[in-house]
């Protein structure tokens, strides 16, 4: 419905300009929104998150890119993981996914005493050395993996669970944001091809809402602008602080879903 568009747009504006500065694209926040306000089908509303992120985070990289910010060894190990993942990701959300109960569940148990770690202040490990292991390499890189896979079944770009990762291992938040909002750019781009080849083999609400993806990518990308250049602002506490507080309350929606699962989304199955 036309109503919803802006509605959207607005949402999906003060999401990003949150959660920018902390690395995150806010999709992961507007999946609710999308399902209980702007009654978006499963699984469509799968691939119009990703759509949100395809719209949205390059306002934020725009000005990372202005600030010199993009690319380097961080970023290539988390594209690395997460592209092939996505792909992995969206097959098994059509094919095989009957619920998420059980991945509520378990990114509550992870996120929560993550978040709530770097919510209370906990001081910064010791940074990290400039050059990687071949062991922490092949670490970073799974991680993705496996977030990327995550982020093609629900919809999420994986930031939500790369950043806090990233954080407690010792990264700093002005390089873990400009990495894992890439990561969730080009992952979130082939997410949504990946469900548009799935829409013309499988048929049924699969392909995404264009419309309002791109409205609520609009508003994402205004946000996202803002909040990247609000993060240049933001000392390394603050942003700790508002990644944890982020991380907490995702943590808390994905524990009440896991719970209570008649309030989180129907099976793919379901609606074909």
């Amino acid at each position: 419905m036309p109503w919803e568009w802006p509605v959207g747009a607005v949402c999906a504006f003060v999401l990003a300009l949150v959660t920018t500065p902390a690395g995150v694209s806010g999709a992961v926040l507007l999946l609710p929104i999308q399902l209980s306000v702007l009654h978006v089908p499963s699984p469509a509303v799968t691939p119009t998150n990703l759509l949100f992120n395809v719209a949205a985070t390059p306002g934020g990289l725009l000005r990372f890119w202005q600030e010199h910010r993009l690319g380097g060894p961080l970023t290539r190990l988390l594209v690395l993981g997460t592209l092939p993942g996505v792909v992995l990701g969206a097959v098994i959300r059509v094919e095989l996914l009957s619920g998420t109960r059980a991945f509520e569940l378990v990114a509550a148990g992870v996120l929560f005493p993550l978040g709530l770690w770097l919510l209370v202040g906990a001081q910064r490990l010791p940074p990290r050395q400039r050059e990687l292991s071949g062991r922490a390499r092949v670490a970073i890189w799974g991680l993705s993996l496996v977030v990327g896979t995550v982020g093609g079944i629900y919809g999420i770009g994986g930031g939500s669970i790369l950043a806090p990762i990233l954080l407690a291992c010792g990264y700093s938040a002005y390089e873990v944001a400009p990495a894992t909002l890439t990561a969730t750019f080009l992952t979130s781009l082939v997410g949504v091809s990946a469900y548009q080849v799935l829409q013309l083999t499988q048929g049924g609400s699969i392909a995404p809402d264009w419309m309002l993806g791109l409205w609520v990518g609009a508003g994402g990308f205004i946000g996202s602008y803002l909040g990247a250049r609000l993060q240049s602002r933001l000392p390394e506490r603050s942003l700790r602080r508002l990644l944890g507080l982020i991380a907490c309350v995702i943590a808390a929606r994905y524990g009440e879903q896991g719970i209570h699962p008649g309030t989180a989304r129907p099976a793919v199955h379901a609606q074909r």
